[in-house]
């Protein structure tokens, strides 16, 4: 009997694997996320094969529900369970588009509010030091720090940085032309050190043909382009060499730049477009740490500020 449950539940583990395979096909889903598609519906499998001898094929509501609240009883983090559960939902869309099942046990049930993470601030002074680091004596330096301007100047993200090709660039009206998520195409401004720095990078000496030069702004080893993750290391680097602990994430100069615009008094709605934000609740969460850093301002120079009667 016994073996006949473990045949059960492999053969359930590997179809699922398959149907998430041909998903990630169709959807062009990076390893990455297969991956974690696979983990997180491996574990519901595992969970209420044991319970109830039950597959994600014919779980009902009531089972999921009583899964996802096991899950909240071990203290799994909200983000985690938000997680599996946001994989369960694709999972029975999938079952339902295939025609497996018509109904569905997920989107029925309450809905969670993930809890969002507060990006980690980094003072103006530190922005400053940070940005300041780079050698430019060197090809490599000035492109450094003509990459820092441009993100402290405009807020982009790192990968819209890195995918930048001279043609976006307008110095005269000090404008870059970003497309961003979802193929949007925002304008925005920057400013008169982000200019200096970005017209003495295009008018460095070049070893490469025309073609190449138009080919990528910020070019990596071998003239290729410059990956997200090659960038962050050398904002790592700079942030270990000027003393800046936690190290930066890779948003934190577009953090640094939504949050110092909002402290020095930038409407909402102004920090929403430039950042090419959807939804201003994304940008809102901004606003948490402009109020973090009022009371801080309060608490320090207050006459009561610090409990001192």
């Amino acid at each position: 009997m016994n073996q006949e449950r473990d045949a059960t539940l492999t053969e359930s583990l590997t179809r699922i694997e398959g149907i998430l395979q041909r998903q990630a096909m169709l959807r062009g889903w990076s390893k990455q996320t297969l991956s974690a598609y696979i983990s997180d519906l491996h574990h519901a499998q595992i969970a209420l094969y044991k319970a109830w001898q039950v597959t994600l094929f014919e779980a009902s509501e009531q089972q999921i529900a009583h899964y996802l609240g096991t899950l909240r009883k071990a203290r799994l983090k909200e983000s985690s369970i938000a997680r599996k559960r946001s994989a369960l939902n694709r999972w029975f869309t999938t079952l339902i588009e295939d025609g497996v099942r018509s109904d569905h046990p997920v989107r029925l049930l309450p809905s969670m509010r993930r809890g969002r993470a507060l990006p980690k601030n980094i003072s103006e002074k530190e922005v400053l030091a940070l940005i300041e680091a780079p050698d430019l004596r060197t090809q490599t330096g000035l492109r450094d720090r003509c990459m820092l301007e441009l993100l402290y100047a405009t807020g982009l993200r790192i990968t819209e940085l890195v995918s930048l090709t001279p043609a976006n660039i307008d110095l005269s009206s000090k404008t870059l032309r970003i497309v961003g998520k979802g193929n949007k195409e925002r304008v925005v401004p920057f400013g008169e050190p982000a200019k200096k720095y970005l017209a003495r990078w295009l008018s460095r000496p070049k070893s490469q043909g025309k073609a190449e030069q138009l080919r990528h702004l910020f070019p990596g080893r071998n003239h290729q382009a410059m990956t997200r993750q090659n960038f962050w290391l050398r904002i790592k680097l700079y942030a270990t060499q000027v003393g800046i602990q936690p190290l930066p994430s890779p948003h934190t100069l577009r953090h640094a730049f939504a949050t110092h615009l909002l402290n020095h008094g930038a409407d909402l709605r102004v920090v929403q477009t430039l950042l090419g934000h959807a939804n201003i609740s994304t940008t809102e969460i901004y606003t948490h740490i402009t109020r973090e850093r009022l009371h801080q301002l309060v608490n320090q120079h207050h006459p009561l500020g610090n409990g001192d009667s």
